[in-house]
């Protein structure tokens, strides 16, 4: 067998009730919950379990909360003995990955991503930023098309590089409307406005960026003892220092996904396996490769599947 890799969501993933069945069978999985509480002063589990979901949805609510059900999920995995070689996560995902290699604790991990969320909300004001996913396009076109765009004051660039012909623009509501239109004309299937809060990995983030800064130098930021592949870079990072260099950098770029699989599979990963809710992962993964052994463990269910599949029972 190849190496494993495990990947882990970002935001967008929640959806109310995650979770819940490993609470209700795992002490392990309840403690996770009662930290993610007692760090965060309000009931997160409460919300993840019965909503509303528009309240689960705001991106300080959000981002914790797919953080806790990832790790609960993280957990009950290794207690079962399944291990990675490389972790990697989308944007938000990848503090559940540095959590997983050991380089950030859950607890300092639950405050820091709720933190990052509300400086994502208070970097542009409601309605002034927009994200939208242009499909069928290759990126250097687009690149082209955003650029073209900023330079007429309009400031718009790519944000998530998510697999062959899904690309997400981030920036200005009017660039993103602009560039979109023109990505259109030039060939591009759709272009879908996202109904996200904010222009993430955008340079109209570095204001939360800075904010972001002071956070993690108040936290226990280690070396990875497993590689972690950058958002920013696609590459293998384990140093403290250069961790925390990409955090920072990762909220106002790009998030290099398909690269970031491609240096997974470059490096003899052969099984990917989705740590959190949903399946986005693994769809763009089979974009990407459709040779790869890929399992999503979001649940009990899926986590016995998974588990009963790794050990060839």
């Amino acid at each position: 067998m190849g190496k494993i890799a495990f990947v882990f969501p970002g935001q967008g993933s929640q959806n109310v009730g995650m979770g819940k069945d490993l609470f209700e069978q795992n002490e392990k999985v309840q403690q996770t919950f009662h930290i993610a509480d007692t760090t965060l002063n309000y009931s997160l589990s409460d919300l993840i379990f019965n909503g509303p979901q528009e309240k689960l949805t705001l991106t300080y609510h959000a981002q914790p909360a797919i953080l806790t059900v990832s790790y609960a999920l993280l957990e009950a995995l290794k207690v079962e003995g399944i291990s990675p070689d490389y972790t990697a996560g989308h944007s938000l995902g990848e503090y559940s990955a540095l959590v997983a290699s050991q380089a950030i604790d859950f607890k300092d991990a639950v405050h820091t991503v709720s933190k990052r969320g509300e400086f994502m909300e208070e970097a542009v004001p409601n309605g002034q930023g927009a994200m939208a996913a242009i499909l069928g396009m290759d990126r250097e076109k687009l690149a082209d098309i955003t650029e073209s765009v900023t330079k007429n004051g309009d400031p718009v660039q790519l944000a998530n590089i998510n697999c062959p012909g899904q690309i997400v623009i981030s920036g200005s509501a009017t660039g993103v409307e602009q560039a979109g239109k023109e990505a259109k004309e030039l060939g591009a299937k759709r272009a879908i406005t996202l109904d996200v809060s904010g222009p993430f990995h955008s340079v109209l983030m570095e204001p939360a960026a800075s904010k972001l800064q002071s956070v993690l130098d108040e936290i226990d930021v280690r070396d990875a003892k497993v590689p972690v592949i950058s958002n920013v870079t696609a590459q293998p990072v384990t140093t403290a220092n250069e961790i925390k260099e990409r955090l920072i950098e990762q909220l106002y770029s790009p998030v290099l996904w398909e690269d970031s699989v491609k240096t997974l599979l470059s490096l003899g990963v052969d099984t990917f396996i989705e740590v959190g809710p949903g399946k986005v992962l693994s769809g763009l993964i089979k974009k990407i490769d459709r040779s790869v052994t890929i399992y999503s463990v979001f649940d009990s269910d899926s986590l016995n599947k998974t588990v009963e599949a790794l050990r060839g029972e």
